[in-house]
């Protein structure tokens, strides 16, 4: 898969660093706080919940700061209201940029994305003017245990995934967004260990960039955007080799 997401992209792209970690925890704090005051802090009924707190122990967020967040966001500690808003745009070259946000401060947010999108050669478009281009998928990522090919692909017929790519050291297992549970329940009693799981949108084609200028801007864009804590997700079609 070509970069579509921010957690590929931290997590597959390199090394967790201190820095890299706080982000991240604060990420998955706003999207916890936004689910526990939309739908209770149990994760038993809240269905949601209980996916993002797999989600926050895949990214080795600590138990304390999630139990902290979830206790924060049932009471009066957290006055925060996020808002979920999604900017689309072009990045260099035409490279289709889609960019979800949870913010408190909306007029904040539009300007920070717009002054990324203008500084490194994009330009920030209308609602709906790249979303076209990407589909949703569930993707299920496991742990790479020198699984054989062939048992993978009976695997992924077997709960129910779509399809299936092994790359180094994960293997990722497509499927449609309202089956990702049942087959991620499924891989895991497949004895498959679960990396990450969510539903990400996946470019129908990507776009290479062969100019050095236009790498350097993409690269810079992407960090910029994944760098503020009022962005959640980072979806995109450029064709990086780092991928």
């Amino acid at each position: 898969m070509s970069g579509h997401s921010k957690w590929s992209t931290i997590k597959r792209k390199k090394e967790a660093t201190d820095s890299a970690r706080a982000k991240i925890f604060t990420k998955i704090g706003r999207e916890i706080t936004v689910c526990v005051k939309e739908g209770g802090p149990d994760p038993s009924t809240n269905s949601k919940l209980r996916d993002l707190i797999a989600k926050a122990k895949s990214n080795n967020v600590p138990n304390d700061n999630i139990d902290r967040v979830i206790k924060k966001a049932t009471g009066d500690g957290d006055k925060n209201d996020y808002i979920s808003i999604v900017y689309e745009g072009y990045g260099p070259n035409g490279v289709a940029v889609i960019v979800e946000t949870l913010t408190d401060n909306k007029n904040r947010t539009a300007a920070d994305v717009r002054h990324y999108f203008d500084k490194f050669g994009g330009n920030l478009g209308t609602s709906g003017c790249v979303s076209f281009m990407f589909s949703s998928k569930g993707i299920i990522v496991a742990a790479n245990n020198s699984y054989d090919e062939d048992k993978v692909m009976e695997d992924c017929v077997e709960s129910g995934a779509d399809d299936f790519s092994i790359d180094g050291d994960t293997v990722e297992f497509v499927c449609s967004p309202s089956d990702l549970n049942s087959v991620k329940d499924a891989l895991a009693g497949l004895k498959y260990d679960i990396v990450s799981y969510e539903v990400e949108k996946v470019p129908d084609n990507y776009i290479k960039l062969t100019d050095e200028e236009a790498v350097k801007k993409m690269e810079l864009l992407l960090e910029h955007l994944e760098d503020n804590d009022d962005i959640q997700n980072v979806w995109h079609n450029w064709e990086c080799e780092e991928d």
